[in-house]
């Protein structure tokens, strides 16, 4: 048994998640979509699934959507829980009934998020406090499938996290490292050469970096400690 992770390029892959399922002894398998390594049709064998961010649109006409769309509906049907980061959780609601659209405005950096007032978003985030920051890189939103409670909004982006079941899908990242961020603002340097009061400078990106990354580990490990409670 074990969980699969779907990276869709080399760059936004799990990050400090690897991490996190290493100390807490949870066997995971990375699938390699930007390297041609096909999803699975079938979640026999499976603990869960998680999806990774990257630049494209669920809506594009790439040939893995449609299968990992299936394989997320599958995992819901079957109570499997499933983790969804920026195009995951686009993923997710896709998957579930939602729309996934142009967001309004492009969301890149450190951001503060709110946590939701319902009794769903106390049980995953109520232990981080009404309002915490995440990091950012998105320029699409999703809507919130029907049977979905809304848990994380910010002032930017209104739908930041939903959860479904044992199913988590989020907007932002939480699953940064140092060396994720350094990364993305050196190679995205074209999308915020334009900064704005949604999107940050290189310097706003990289700035207090070691804290901001500690801190976030912590907001991580709140989210994901409650995603492994529905493992099997």
């Amino acid at each position: 048994m074990t969980i699969l992770i779907s990276r869709h390029v080399s760059g936004e892959g799990p990050g400090y998640l690897t991490e996190f399922l290493e100390r807490h002894g949870i066997p995971y398998r990375i699938i390699k979509i930007d390297s041609g390594e096909q999803l699975p049709d079938r979640v026999d064998g499976l603990l869960g699934l998680v999806f990774m961010g990257g630049p494209m649109s669920v809506n594009d006409p790439l040939p893995w959507i449609a299968p990992a769309l299936d394989l997320i509906r599958t995992a819901v049907d079957r109570d499997l829980p499933v983790l969804g980061h920026c195009l995951g959780g686009q993923l997710i609601s896709k998957a579930l009934g939602g729309m996934v659209r142009p967001h309004l405005t492009r969301e890149i950096g450190w951001f503060p998020v709110t946590r939701c007032e319902n009794p769903i978003a106390s049980d995953w985030a109520g232990a981080l406090g009404k309002h915490f920051e995440v990091f950012h890189w998105h320029g699409e939103t999703f809507t919130l499938p029907t049977g979905s409670t809304h848990i994380l909004a910010s002032e930017a982006c209104t739908n930041q996290a939903f959860v479904i079941g044992k199913t988590l899908a989020l907007q932002c990242h939480v699953e940064m490292t140092i060396g994720m961020v350094q990364r993305w603002a050196s190679e995205g340097a074209r999308e915020i050469a334009e900064p704005g009061p949604t999107i940050q400078t290189e310097k706003e990106l990289l700035n207090g970096l070691p804290v901001r990354i500690e801190q976030l580990h912590n907001v991580a490990d709140l989210l994901y400690g409650r995603w492994i409670e529905g493992l099997a």
